[in-house]
């Protein structure tokens, strides 16, 4: 096989600051670069400091004229503890799409919850 990796998610977003601080402050991923692609478009670059891995890709038209198509479905970040995830978003005001915890066949389990701009994400805990 010739993908070795997900590089990353890029998420179109309409404030490249907004987002940014909730996803350092609610995700807790770092930022790990950020430049203007051009004259009219923003990246920022998110994810893990310590290893800069790249998670996820914002970016923003500075005349938010992106079309709708291609936005992603949802990303999904592995937790170790969803249960405890869950009361630290919800004391950082996060608003969740369900009130319960969902359960898959094979044990994992997952919620989904939205970002700034209504992007849906999702906190994955898999199986031990």
């Amino acid at each position: 096989m010739a993908v070795k990796k997900l590089e990353h998610v890029g998420v179109m977003v309409s404030d490249l600051e907004v987002s940014i601080g909730f996803y350092q402050d609610v995700l807790g991923l770092d930022l790990l670069d950020r430049f203007d692609a051009n004259e009219s478009t923003g990246l920022a670059f998110l994810g893990d400091g310590a290893s800069g891995q790249v998670i996820v890709e914002l970016i923003c038209g500075k005349d938010n004229t992106f079309p709708d198509e291609g936005k992603v479905h949802h990303i999904a970040f592995t937790v170790d503890d969803i249960e405890g995830e869950i009361e630290r978003l919800i004391s950082l005001k996060v608003h969740f799409t369900s009130d319960e915890i969902s359960t898959l066949a094979n044990g994992s389990k997952y919620i989904f919850f939205k970002g700034p701009d209504g992007e849906t994400l999702e906190l994955f805990q898999p199986k031990s």
